[in-house]
Parts: structure tokens; sequence; C-alpha cells
């Protein structure tokens, strides 16, 4: 009796132990970000990265529309090590001389914001420019990659998502405020 009684004991304390424990969950695969170097989950959208059916929003607040005429680029041929500077209209497109690349400028941010699935500015000051363009070569879009219609180009943070060309490179430099 003694002995069914400790088998049945032991029985007892090994199945609590395994109902108690929880089922691990294996550690969730981490890709690289390539805008940031950083880590994330890979159930997790790298930003800049997700797909077309995510598209964001783009509010341009009434305080910023029409406050804003051009932008300014600078455009360097690495093949030719030189560098020059463009202005075009906001919502415009430019051809870059002596290339196959036409640059579509569209919603212009001075105080670019994201939140959720939507991008807007906080203020109409420049503390965070930022200029939505599409960039096709030979009439095919290259840029943004993702599929997104626009790829978005920082004053202060130029190499955060920025148009990867073999031969080109594209700086967004300037905005310029429409004179009162």
């Amino acid at each position: 009796m003694k002995k069914a009684l400790l088998i049945i004991s032991i029985t007892a304390v090994v199945f609590s132990f395994g109902a108690c424990k929880e089922k691990e969950e294996p550690a969730p695969r981490k890709t690289e970000s390539p805008a940031y170097g950083m880590k994330a989950p890979a159930s997790m959208p790298v930003h800049g990265s997700m797909d077309k059916k995510t598209e964001m929003q783009v509010i341009v607040p009434p305080e910023v529309k029409g406050r804003w005429t051009e932008v300014k680029f600078s455009v360097e041929d690495k093949k030719e090590n030189t560098s020059q500077e463009f202005t075009v209209a906001i919502g415009d497109e430019f051809k870059i001389p002596g290339s196959d690349l036409t640059i579509k400028t569209g919603p212009f941010l001075p105080d670019f914001k994201m939140s959720g699935q939507i991008i807007t500015s906080a203020s109409n000051d420049p503390k965070n420019p930022a200029i939505g363009v599409a960039i096709y070569e030979r009439d095919k879009k290259i840029f943004p990659q993702s599929g997104r219609k626009w790829g978005w180009l920082y004053i202060n943070f130029p190499t955060i998502h920025s148009f990867q060309h073999e031969r080109y490179a594209l700086t967004f430099v300037e905005a310029i405020k429409k004179q009162p």
C-alpha cells in the first residue's frame, strides 16, 4: 500500500510540473533595418518596407498647403565626380540632364511626422523637412522600390531611406517658402 501511494504521489508531482510549465515560444527571428541598423522582430515590418496593401495615408495640413513652392536637390554624378543643384516646383517632374532619370516631387512636409498609418507635418516650421518623391528610369519606377507611391527624402537625415543608384546620388537640400 505504501508503495502504491508513493508511486501515485510521484506521478502527481511529475504531472503537476509538466502542467505548470508554460509552452515556450521560439524567439522571434531578427531582421536588420537598413535605415537604422537596429534589430526588429521579423513579424514586424521594418519602417519603409511595408508592402503596397498597407499604403500610408499622407495628410498635408491646411497651414502647410500652398505655403512652400519649391525644393532644391543636389545631384551627384558618381562616374563624372560632379555635383549640381536643381530647384524643382513641388508637384512637378524634373529630368536629370544627361541621364534617363526623372524625379517626380510629391507632398512636402516641413515637420515630418509618422504615426500609425498617417504621415503628416506636426507644424509649418522646418524642423524635420521631408519631400515625397518618385524616381523613374526610362519610364520604370525605381524609387521607392517597395511599391509605395512616395519615397521620402529628409534634409536633416540624408542617408535614411536614401535613393540608391549605381551612378547618381540625390540629396534633398532645401525647401523654399512662398514669398508673401
